[in-house]
Protein backbone atom coordinates (compact mmCIF):
# COMPACT_ATOMS: atom_id res chain seq x y z
CA UNK A 1 0.00 0.00 0.00
CA UNK A 2 2.52 2.34 1.13
CA UNK A 3 4.05 2.10 -2.75
CA UNK A 4 1.73 4.07 -3.90
CA UNK A 5 1.96 7.19 -1.62
CA UNK A 6 4.07 10.40 -3.29
CA UNK A 7 5.51 12.40 -0.99
CA UNK A 8 5.86 15.17 -4.04
CA UNK A 9 1.98 15.09 -4.68
CA UNK A 10 1.88 17.44 -1.04
CA UNK A 11 0.94 21.02 -1.63
CA UNK A 12 1.84 23.97 0.53
CA UNK A 13 1.07 27.91 -0.48
CA UNK A 14 3.68 29.83 0.53
CA UNK A 15 2.67 32.62 -1.74
CA UNK A 16 -0.60 34.03 -2.56
CA UNK A 17 -2.86 36.87 -3.33
CA UNK A 18 -6.57 37.80 -2.54
CA UNK A 19 -7.88 40.33 -5.27
CA UNK A 20 -11.25 42.17 -5.19
CA UNK A 21 -13.91 43.69 -7.56
CA UNK A 22 -16.70 45.58 -6.54
CA UNK A 23 -20.07 45.87 -7.55
CA UNK A 24 -20.56 48.25 -10.29
CA UNK A 25 -17.42 47.69 -12.14
CA UNK A 26 -17.38 48.37 -16.05
CA UNK A 27 -16.08 44.76 -16.12
CA UNK A 28 -18.02 41.55 -15.43
CA UNK A 29 -15.93 38.41 -16.93
CA UNK A 30 -14.07 36.70 -14.46
CA UNK A 31 -11.02 34.96 -15.02
CA UNK A 32 -11.01 31.37 -16.47
CA UNK A 33 -7.88 30.17 -15.77
CA UNK A 34 -4.76 30.48 -13.79
CA UNK A 35 -2.79 32.56 -16.19
CA UNK A 36 -5.52 35.59 -16.81
CA UNK A 37 -4.00 38.87 -15.13
CA UNK A 38 -6.61 40.34 -12.57
CA UNK A 39 -6.32 43.41 -13.35
CA UNK A 40 -7.80 42.86 -16.92
CA UNK A 41 -11.07 41.90 -15.13
CA UNK A 42 -11.25 44.69 -12.68
CA UNK A 43 -10.00 43.10 -10.00
CA UNK A 44 -7.21 44.93 -7.00
CA UNK A 45 -5.10 43.99 -4.80
CA UNK A 46 -6.02 43.48 -1.16
CA UNK A 47 -2.26 43.55 0.04
CA UNK A 48 -0.74 41.43 3.15
CA UNK A 49 -2.59 39.20 4.97
CA UNK A 50 -1.33 37.91 8.14
CA UNK A 51 0.68 34.70 8.76
CA UNK A 52 -2.39 32.61 8.62
CA UNK A 53 -3.01 32.70 5.10
CA UNK A 54 -6.25 32.12 3.44
CA UNK A 55 -9.27 29.79 4.81
CA UNK A 56 -11.29 28.18 2.06
CA UNK A 57 -14.44 26.08 3.39
CA UNK A 58 -16.90 24.53 1.03
CA UNK A 59 -19.50 23.38 3.27
CA UNK A 60 -22.57 20.91 2.72
CA UNK A 61 -25.49 21.07 5.75
CA UNK A 62 -27.54 17.81 5.26
CA UNK A 63 -30.33 15.55 6.59
CA UNK A 64 -30.75 12.13 6.99
CA UNK A 65 -33.43 10.22 5.94
CA UNK A 66 -34.13 7.91 8.47
CA UNK A 67 -36.33 4.50 8.23
CA UNK A 68 -39.00 2.46 10.57
CA UNK A 69 -36.51 -0.49 8.77
CA UNK A 70 -33.07 0.80 9.62
CA UNK A 71 -31.01 1.99 12.48
CA UNK A 72 -28.64 4.36 10.42
CA UNK A 73 -29.92 6.92 7.57
CA UNK A 74 -30.61 5.45 4.34
CA UNK A 75 -30.11 8.30 2.65
CA UNK A 76 -28.83 12.27 2.90
CA UNK A 77 -30.39 15.28 1.50
CA UNK A 78 -28.88 18.69 0.88
CA UNK A 79 -30.20 21.30 3.14
CA UNK A 80 -28.11 24.09 2.74
CA UNK A 81 -24.84 24.65 1.15
CA UNK A 82 -21.92 27.74 1.69
CA UNK A 83 -18.60 28.07 0.23
CA UNK A 84 -16.45 30.82 2.32
CA UNK A 85 -13.42 32.65 2.51
CA UNK A 86 -11.57 33.85 5.27
CA UNK A 87 -8.90 35.74 6.15
CA UNK A 88 -6.87 39.14 8.08
CA UNK A 89 -5.84 41.80 5.95
CA UNK A 90 -2.62 43.63 7.35
CA UNK A 91 -2.68 46.62 5.14
CA UNK A 92 -4.64 50.36 5.14
CA UNK A 93 -5.67 50.83 2.18
CA UNK A 94 -9.28 51.95 0.30
CA UNK A 95 -10.32 48.84 -0.67
CA UNK A 96 -9.06 46.92 2.79
CA UNK A 97 -10.89 49.21 4.48
CA UNK A 98 -14.02 49.78 2.59
CA UNK A 99 -14.47 45.91 3.17
CA UNK A 100 -14.38 46.29 6.24
CA UNK A 101 -16.46 49.42 7.28
CA UNK A 102 -19.04 48.42 4.73
CA UNK A 103 -18.92 51.97 3.38
CA UNK A 104 -16.58 54.38 1.13
CA UNK A 105 -13.98 56.80 1.60
CA UNK A 106 -15.01 60.47 0.46
CA UNK A 107 -12.89 63.45 0.47
CA UNK A 108 -14.27 66.02 2.73
CA UNK A 109 -11.26 68.48 3.38
CA UNK A 110 -8.68 70.15 1.56
CA UNK A 111 -5.85 72.05 3.46
CA UNK A 112 -3.89 74.61 1.95
CA UNK A 113 -0.60 72.31 1.60
CA UNK A 114 -2.84 70.47 -0.09
CA UNK A 115 -3.54 67.46 2.27
CA UNK A 116 -6.75 65.69 1.98
CA UNK A 117 -8.75 64.59 4.89
CA UNK A 118 -11.64 61.42 4.00
CA UNK A 119 -14.54 61.04 5.67
CA UNK A 120 -15.90 57.06 5.99
CA UNK A 121 -19.82 56.92 7.47
CA UNK A 122 -21.03 54.14 9.16
CA UNK A 123 -24.63 53.80 9.01
CA UNK A 124 -27.37 52.66 10.85
CA UNK A 125 -29.21 51.00 7.85
CA UNK A 126 -25.68 49.65 5.53
CA UNK A 127 -25.98 48.45 2.48
CA UNK A 128 -24.57 45.34 2.04
CA UNK A 129 -22.48 45.37 -1.23
CA UNK A 130 -21.72 42.94 -3.92
CA UNK A 131 -18.30 41.54 -4.94
CA UNK A 132 -16.03 39.30 -6.86
CA UNK A 133 -13.28 37.73 -5.19
CA UNK A 134 -10.28 36.19 -6.62
CA UNK A 135 -7.96 33.93 -4.23
CA UNK A 136 -4.36 33.31 -5.77
CA UNK A 137 -1.72 30.38 -4.18
CA UNK A 138 1.41 29.08 -5.77
CA UNK A 139 3.89 26.78 -4.72
CA UNK A 140 7.71 26.65 -6.33
CA UNK A 141 8.97 28.65 -9.40
CA UNK A 142 9.91 28.44 -13.14
CA UNK A 143 8.78 24.86 -14.80
CA UNK A 144 7.68 23.17 -11.53
CA UNK A 145 5.44 25.59 -10.60
CA UNK A 146 2.00 24.71 -9.29
CA UNK A 147 -0.37 27.69 -9.49
CA UNK A 148 -3.91 27.64 -8.07
CA UNK A 149 -6.81 30.09 -8.17
CA UNK A 150 -10.26 30.43 -6.87
CA UNK A 151 -12.95 32.63 -8.59
CA UNK A 152 -15.97 33.71 -6.58
CA UNK A 153 -18.40 35.99 -9.35
CA UNK A 154 -20.74 36.68 -6.37
CA UNK A 155 -20.27 37.68 -3.08
CA UNK A 156 -20.72 39.22 0.47
CA UNK A 157 -19.18 40.56 3.83
CA UNK A 158 -20.73 37.81 6.05
CA UNK A 159 -18.57 38.28 9.57
CA UNK A 160 -16.00 40.83 10.58
CA UNK A 161 -13.60 41.23 13.70
CA UNK A 162 -12.50 43.70 15.23
CA UNK A 163 -9.53 46.46 15.44
CA UNK A 164 -7.45 46.56 18.58
CA UNK A 165 -5.50 50.03 18.70
CA UNK A 166 -2.65 49.34 20.85
CA UNK A 167 1.10 50.40 20.74
CA UNK A 168 2.94 47.59 19.54
CA UNK A 169 0.94 45.35 17.44
CA UNK A 170 -0.48 47.13 14.05
CA UNK A 171 -4.17 46.89 13.05
CA UNK A 172 -5.58 43.68 11.13
CA UNK A 173 -9.03 43.81 9.39
CA UNK A 174 -10.58 40.50 9.72
CA UNK A 175 -12.99 39.37 7.00
CA UNK A 176 -15.02 36.54 6.30
CA UNK A 177 -16.56 36.51 2.85
CA UNK A 178 -19.53 33.88 1.71
CA UNK A 179 -20.06 33.23 -2.11
CA UNK A 180 -23.68 33.67 -3.12
CA UNK A 181 -25.31 32.26 -6.07
CA UNK A 182 -24.25 32.83 -9.75
CA UNK A 183 -26.02 31.00 -11.76
CA UNK A 184 -26.23 27.44 -10.38
CA UNK A 185 -22.39 28.55 -9.20
CA UNK A 186 -20.60 29.44 -5.99
CA UNK A 187 -17.07 29.49 -7.54
CA UNK A 188 -14.65 27.69 -9.58
CA UNK A 189 -11.28 26.65 -8.69
CA UNK A 190 -8.36 26.12 -11.20
CA UNK A 191 -4.77 24.51 -11.08
CA UNK A 192 -1.97 23.47 -12.91
CA UNK A 193 -1.65 20.78 -11.23
CA UNK A 194 -2.02 17.51 -13.01
CA UNK A 195 -5.59 16.42 -11.76
CA UNK A 196 -5.50 13.34 -14.14
CA UNK A 197 -6.75 9.73 -13.26
CA UNK A 198 -3.63 7.53 -12.71
CA UNK A 199 -4.08 4.98 -15.73
CA UNK A 200 -4.02 1.19 -14.74
CA UNK A 201 -4.04 -1.30 -17.05
CA UNK A 202 -4.56 -5.19 -15.93
CA UNK A 203 -4.10 -8.53 -18.46
CA UNK A 204 -7.33 -9.75 -19.94
CA UNK A 205 -7.67 -13.49 -19.51
CA UNK A 206 -4.53 -15.97 -18.03
CA UNK A 207 -1.40 -14.38 -16.11
CA UNK A 208 0.51 -15.88 -17.65
CA UNK A 209 0.95 -15.96 -21.63
CA UNK A 210 3.63 -18.04 -24.21
CA UNK A 211 6.19 -16.60 -25.66
CA UNK A 212 5.21 -14.89 -29.03
CA UNK A 213 1.62 -14.86 -28.26
CA UNK A 214 -0.47 -12.00 -27.52
CA UNK A 215 -2.50 -10.72 -24.83
CA UNK A 216 -5.16 -8.60 -24.16
CA UNK A 217 -5.10 -6.09 -22.10
CA UNK A 218 -8.09 -3.56 -20.31
CA UNK A 219 -6.99 0.09 -19.27
CA UNK A 220 -8.69 2.23 -17.22
CA UNK A 221 -8.97 6.18 -17.28
CA UNK A 222 -6.41 6.55 -20.50
CA UNK A 223 -7.19 9.24 -22.82
CA UNK A 224 -9.00 7.83 -25.99
CA UNK A 225 -7.28 6.10 -28.38
CA UNK A 226 -3.92 6.02 -26.50
CA UNK A 227 -2.33 2.87 -27.68
CA UNK A 228 -0.23 0.49 -24.83
CA UNK A 229 2.56 -1.46 -25.72
CA UNK A 230 5.63 -2.94 -23.14
CA UNK A 231 7.83 -5.71 -23.08
CA UNK A 232 6.85 -9.23 -21.10
CA UNK A 233 9.43 -10.40 -18.32
CA UNK A 234 11.00 -13.41 -19.21
CA UNK A 235 11.62 -14.02 -15.45
CA UNK A 236 7.72 -14.03 -15.01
Amino acid sequence: MADNNDASRIRFAPDGELYVRFAGSSKTDLPTNTSDDPAEFGFVPLGYSDENGVTITPKIDTDAVNVWQSAVPVLYTVKSASFQIKSTLMEVNKETTELFFGSEWKPVKKSANGDVEYQLDIRSNPDLKEIALVVDWSQGSGDSQVRNRCVIGRAMISDRGGISLTRSKNQTYELTIDALDNGGLLGSVFTTDDMSSSPNVMVKGPNQVAAGAKAELVGYAWPKDDQVSGDADPAK
